[in-house]
């Protein structure tokens, strides 16, 4: 089973395209290592039939960068994507969508909470579901993504609740946002041949009990990265919401990711969803050093991994 890291960065990506702070103004000016597009995964079986883990803004940039997802050579019309597997109804996860228009045959699955979302929204009809239907998932629930044929793709994903928020653009009047039944999935995923696996959570408010005897003795997690402390944003000056807030766990702190998760036996820890405003992103900084020693990564957009 191979995954590709299309993008590591959370909703702007880095740089954001009105931010001016230290990291984006770095990422622009002196430091192209630090450029980042928003958050998604490809994986695949077979290393030729590839299923996203959402569907990034950032998606069609992605596409055209990652070789593994060219159309083949020889074929006028082609594509490897076969799938998008969507964990929430966040822009960074759905707006990439719109990016796949062009009538290629694809299987959107999702929770029904998600997929509501993207019925109620017309713009999402440009995907027509004669050609890209829609499937629902549900937690604790294995299922076999299929291949264009119906064949089975050696994926079996399970989906899982975690704790966070619904879509910020679903706020009501008094800026509260509910959390209800599917707005956050994190999912596991095996290869059906080997048993390898793991596990993808780009959101996460909260690590409880049940969640750590989940991912204790993984081989590997992608986890939410978004905010190196829940205030920080407000002490950058760049927003008034904590990452509590927001639907997000922060990496550092007693509470945080990395104290939560730690001593649970998971062999590699990936963080992903960074924000812009996350100084981890910087090599040599103190914050950088404390994820290094923590036994987490930080990855760069485009790198594989095999399980």
């Amino acid at each position: 089973m191979r995954v590709v890291v299309l993008g590591a960065a959370a909703g702007g990506g880095v740089p954001q395209w009105n931010c001016n702070c230290r990291i984006c103004s770095a990422a622009r000016l002196n430091n192209p290592g630090l450029q980042s597009t928003q958050a998604s995964i490809a994986v695949s079986a077979d290393d030729h039939h590839w299923f996203l883990i959402n569907a990034s803004p950032d998606l069609r940039q992605q596409m055209a960068t990652n070789p593994q997802l060219h159309p083949q050579a020889g074929h006028l019309r082609h594509s490897p994507l076969t799938g998008v597997i969507l964990t929430n109804g966040e822009v960074d996860a759905v707006a990439g969508l719109l990016s796949l228009r062009e009538g290629w045959p694809f299987t959107i699955y999702a929770h029904p909470r998600v997929l509501e979302i993207l019925k109620a929204n017309s713009i999402f009809n440009v995907l027509d579901e004669a050609r890209v239907p829609r499937e629902p998932i549900a937690f604790d629930a294995p299922f076999e993504p299929a291949l264009p044929d119906g064949s089975a793709s050696g994926l079996v994903v399970t989906p899982f609740a975690v704790s966070g928020k619904s879509a910020w653009y679903l706020e009501n009047e008094a800026g509260d946002r509910i959390e209800e039944a599917g707005d956050t999935l994190g999912l596991r995923v095996a290869d059906k041949a080997s048993g390898a696996h793991f596990y993808f959570l780009a959101a996460c408010a909260a690590v409880d009990e049940e969640l750590k005897d989940r991912l204790r003795g993984a081989p590997l997690i992608f986890f939410d990265g978004t905010l190196w402390r829940d205030d920080e944003l407000i002490a950058a000056g760049l927003g008034h919401k904590t990452g509590q807030r927001m639907g997000h766990i922060a990496m550092s702190g007693q509470g945080g990711a990395m104290a939560a998760l730690a001593d649970l036996g998971i062999t590699r820890k990936i963080f992903l969803h960074i924000n812009n405003s996350n100084p981890a992103w910087l090599h040599g900084s103190a914050e950088r050093n404390a994820v290094d020693r923590a036994g987490w990564e930080i990855p760069s957009d485009g790198m594989e991994i095999v399980i």
